[in-house]
Formats: structure tokens, C-alpha cells, sequence
């Protein structure tokens, strides 16, 4: 090797050591001041509600102040892109849905953010699973019967969702796609202006979550059908899950997750990751979460890059099916 080879090779070297020096020392005295949850979404709902709960638990955790913040609109888009530009020495976090990228392709025609190379993966915390709902004037006793309803009147059946390219949405497109149907997509500003009209039979059905539906499901007014998880929901246990019920169809879950910016060392991850698990688990937590109709999931911050993988191009797949994206 020639002398102005090694000296270039010690040269690289000793830059990588001292930038890696100062992300090494932060792990060591994180955390060094208070840390905040960015959460884009309106407050109010269960994902805001269970990031209030859980920072006010990682405060006295950590010893640090912890605040939420948040910055919701363009779909999710200015939390998720606040949280990329943050620095990556864990005082930053913030909450996404397994919906935040294409979502973010549907309102901005191109991305603004990669979920997978932009951030780093901590934990997911829970799913907040739905159902296909039925007006129970609707003779449609079960997912079959429904169905066949709709096969017999092409492009007539609407579904009530909570808005164009929500979750609620896209499972609408892939039921279409994987039960051969054609139901006429009709979005709401939210889940309680769908749930209104279902229950007005304005809609013959709906996807929504169960939290605000399962009051009137219990009445008897409302009929679920089956459930959008790759599980039974714990309060309804005999819906089917749509697994059950339609071979092939994709393991489509709404989960809500913690993400710090990408380069969060693997130490400060680590961290977060264990108090954040910890919390999750105490009796407190999974009361809250059972109430708002959050079921817990927790997984290693590996396991969660790779669910997101795959869960985003599911969601990117239903999109496009539904023509509001490209083809992935």
C-alpha cells in the first residue's frame, strides 16, 4: 500500500471516528433535555389521547419534560416532514400511521418523505382495527350475502368512509379488488359524519372505526360484517376477520407507531424502545387503549422496518388501485 493510500485511509477513518464521537456521547447522556412528541394529527383522537398518556409516563420515566405537538394537515404530511428534519439525538419522536406515505402520495402527487429511508422505526404501539358496517335495514346478514348484494347492483352500493385515501378508504379498494365487487366510494370528513348517515341510511354501509360505531352495533341499529385486521376484534370476537373470509386478501392493519428522525442511534432507539414497551404494558395503558378501541401491538424496532415494508405497499397497492396513485 502507498503512503498516500494509507494516509488517505487513516485520514477517512479518524473523520468517521470523530463524527460518530458526538452521536456516542449524546447516547450516553440521553436524555439531556425535554423531549418532544410530534403527532400529525388534530388533537382529540385516540392516537393524539394515547401519545398524551404515554409521554406524560416517559417523563416521569426519563426525568425529562415531555410535550406533544400537534401539527396536523396535508394528510399527515407537515408532521411527518417536521419530524424528518429533526435532529437525530432522540429529543424528537414522533407518532405515524401505517397510512402516512400514501397518504402523502395521494395529497402531494410525489412524495415529500420516505417512511423507510427518512425515519427511524422504534415501535409500533397498537392497531385501531374497523369494520364493514351495515345499515341493519340492509338484508345483508353476513360478508357473503353483502356481496352478492352488490354484485346484483353494479355501481350502485356506496360505502361511507372517513375520507379520500384514509385507511377506511383503501379498505374499501381492496375489497372491491379481491371480492370481485364495485361499491361506489363516498368520503366524509371524518369518521362521525359517516357513522351520522349510515345510521340515517343515506349510506348502506360504511368502513369505520369501532370505537364510535359499536354503541349503535350493540343497539342493533348498525351490522358489522367483518373486521379489517389480521385478528378478531377483542369486544366483537365473533366478526370474522376478513382473512377468514377471502382468501388472499392482504394483511391490512391500521396501526399507529413511534418513529424518531433517520441516523437515531441504535442506543438512543434501544431506549425509547424499552420505556416506551414498559409503558405500554402497565394495566393503565392497556385499560386507556382498550376503552378507545386500540388493540396493543408491540414489536423490536427491526421487526416494525420490516412490517412497514411491507404494510406500505400494500396501502400503495390499494391506492393505485383505486386511481388516485401510479402503479408501484
Amino acid at each position: 500500500m502507498s503512503v498516500t493510500l494509507r494516509r488517505s485511509l487513516c485520514g477517512a477513518l479518524l473523520a468517521g471516528t470523530l463524527a460518530l464521537a458526538p452521536l456516542a456521547a449524546a447516547a450516553q447522556t440521553f436524555p439531556s433535555k425535554p423531549i418532544k412528541i410530534i403527532v400529525p394529527l388534530s388533537p382529540g383522537g385516540a392516537g393524539d389521547a394515547a401519545s398524551r398518556l404515554i409521554g406524560q409516563k416517559l417523563s416521569d420515566r426519563l426525568g425529562q419534560p415531555v410535550v406533544v405537538e400537534n401539527q396536523p394537515g396535508a394528510s399527515g404530511s407537515i408532521g411527518m416532514n417536521a419530524l424528518k428534519r429533526a435532529a437525530p439525538d432522540g429529543h424528537t419522536i414522533g407518532l405515524a400511521i401505517s397510512t402516512a406515505h400514501t397518504a402523502d402520495l395521494v395529497q402531494n402527487k410525489k412524495s415529500t418523505f420516505d417512511i423507510v429511508d427518512d425515519f427511524t422505526p422504534i415501535t409500533a404501539i397498537a392497531t385501531n382495527p374497523s369494520g364493514l358496517v351495515v345499515n341493519s335495514t340492509i338484508a345483508a346478514p353476513s360478508l357473503a350475502d353483502f356481496v352478492a348484494f352488490v354484485r346484483a347492483r353494479p355501481g350502485e352500493v356506496s360505502y361511507g368512509n372517513s375520507g379520500l385515501a384514509t385507511a377506511h378508504h383503501l379498505y374499501g379498494q381492496l375489497l372491491n379488488k379481491y371480492a370481485g365487487i364495485s361499491m361506489v366510494n363516498v368520503p366524509y370528513r371524518g369518521v362521525t359524519p359517516a357513522l351520522n348517515d349510515l345510521l340515517a341510511g343515506h349510506v348502506p354501509a360504511a368502513i369505520l372505526s369501532f370505537t364510535p360505531a359499536l354503541p349503535f352495533i350493540q343497539k342493533g341499529e348498525l351490522r358489522v360484517l367483518t373486521v379489517f385486521d389480521a385478528a378478531r376484534y377483542s369486544k366483537l370476537p365473533d366478526v370474522p376477520a376478513i382473512s377468514e373470509l377471502i382468501a388472499g386478501f392482504p394483511p391490512a392493519r391500521t396501526w399507529l407507531g413511534y418513529f424518531g428522525p433517520a441516523g437515531l442511534p441504535p442506543a438512543i432507539t434501544a431506549r425509547l424502545h424499552r420505556e416506551i414497551v414498559a409503558i405500554i404494558a402497565t394495566a393503565e395503558v392497556r385499560r386507556f387503549f382498550s376503552d378507545n378501541g386500540l388493540e396493543v401491538i408491540v414489536n423490536t424496532p427491526s421487526e416494525f422496518g420490516v412490517m412497514l415494508r411491507a404494510e406500505t405497499r400494500m396501502w400503495d397497492e390499494a391506492a393505485a388501485a383505486a386511481g388516485l396513485i401510479a402503479a408501484p
